[in-house]
């Protein structure tokens, strides 16, 4: 019985693209970044090849790494899509490319698509900038909560975000809300997502929940999902990875609401008898660390990830395959709080996977997809070259 799991480590890039100045993100390192954190601690992944990967033999000083014959395969990829968000990330990874990137809005949604959404909930809007999310409730909490108006906010990603206190708007009528929003943004009002941003307290201590949602537009093409899926295999989906593709290709999921919890949900789900897929997404990294430039946070969250990593390990079976990634960067240092244009990192290992195996620099995110693809022997309907061949023993 084959099983596969992907565990995205949400923004862990492992440095700039060659493009990466025309996005605003020359420079970035993500993991480099982390690693210069005293709370910096790796060496499950470190024993795997993290380290090894191409570019990273600054990191690989930084951490003292003594690891010389890794005992996974291991490889960066590039970014083949136009575009630095984790929708456009986690496709691309699921074998569908972007060509053209995802509309965004650094000056704010236009006044008639605002008009509409005014109509459609019955509540005047607020805000509509690029924002923080936690500067933006604390901006615009209070006049939300003594008016009820909608916060609306974008960020540097294709994204309309809709912030609301829980005691004005009940979460199901927030959801409501972001399911209205998510029918008017088609065209060139298509943005990736839609998310639901809930928050509680009083002023000025607003804190947003763990409870955000996200909507995403349907997949434009195959992906792995939809091809494992329609081959009869089973499609889990741990986290946001339903709502990063509306639900397409999933069939069976359950959501998580921080790190710790996708961690031990994946754990039980590899105590289950499956054939076929089991993609997590661990949204921590990014969500409460980079997007808040909190390089010692950050820094905690990636050594917690390593320090439960041998559970994990000790649950693969004969046929499994485990693949750790990322779908983008989002360098903690850098001035910006938004994603940042990077390499991901691929760390993949099994009881049939080569080890000290260094696939060098892949041209695409894609190739992960085609890869598991070609291990369950469906024909590839999506883009991306498999390293099969190169990655088992």
């Amino acid at each position: 019985m084959k099983r596969v799991f992907i565990i995205v480590l949400d923004s862990v890039g492992v440095g700039e693209l060659p493009d990466a100045a025309d996005f605003g993100d020359e420079g970035s390192n993500t993991l480099r970044a982390a690693a210069a954190s005293e709370y910096f601690s790796m060496p499950a992944m470190e024993k795997l090849g993290l380290f090894h990967i191409d570019g990273l033999d600054e990191v690989r000083k930084m951490v003292n790494s003594v690891t010389d014959k890794p005992e996974g395969t291991y490889a960066r990829l590039a970014e083949k899509s136009r575009g630095k968000d984790t929708t456009v990330g986690h496709w691309e990874i699921a074998g569908l490319i972007s060509e053209k990137p995802l509309p965004t809005f650094p000056n704010g949604f236009p006044k008639d698509l605002l008009d509409k959404l005014e109509e459609k909930t019955g509540r005047k809007i607020l805000c509509n900038l690029p924002y923080s999310g936690t500067d933006v409730i604390r901006d615009y909490g209070k006049e939300h909560v003594e008016t009820g108006a909608l916060i609306v906010y974008t960020s540097a990603d294709s994204v309309l975000q809709i912030a609301a206190h829980n005691d004005i708007v009940p979460l199901h009528e927030l959801h409501r809300y972001c399911e209205m929003a998510r029918e008017l943004c088609k065209d060139e009002y298509g943005v990736g997502r839609i998310i639901a941003r809930p928050f509680n307290g009083t002023y000025p201590d607003y804190k947003r929940t763990a409870d955000r949602h996200d909507y995403s537009l349907i997949p434009p093409g195959p992906t792995i999902l939809t091809q494992m899926k329609d081959a009869g295999l089973d499609v889990l989906s741990i986290g946001k990875i339903i709502d990063i593709f509306a639900e397409s290709g999933i069939t069976d999921f359950v959501r998580s609401h921080s790190n710790a919890e996708g961690i031990e949900l994946t754990i039980d789900w590899m105590k289950r008898d499956f054939e076929g897929l089991c993609f997590t997404n661990l949204v921590d990294f990014d969500m409460i660390y980079g997007h808040r430039n909190d390089v010692d946070g950050y820094a905690k969250a990636l050594t917690y990830f390593d320090e439960q990593l041998p559970r994990i390990l000790a649950l693969l079976k004969e046929e499994d395959i485990l693949m750790i990634t990322a779908d983008h960067g989002c360098d903690p240092s850098t001035p910006s709080t938004d994603h940042s244009r990077e390499y991901i990192p691929l760390v993949a290992c099994g009881k049939k996977v080569k080890s000290t195996n260094n696939l060098g620099t892949r041209t695409t995110y894609a190739d992960i997809g085609a890869t598991i693809l070609d291990y369950f022997n469906v024909p590839q309907e999506i883009s991306g070259t498999s390293f099969l061949s190169d990655m088992m023993k």
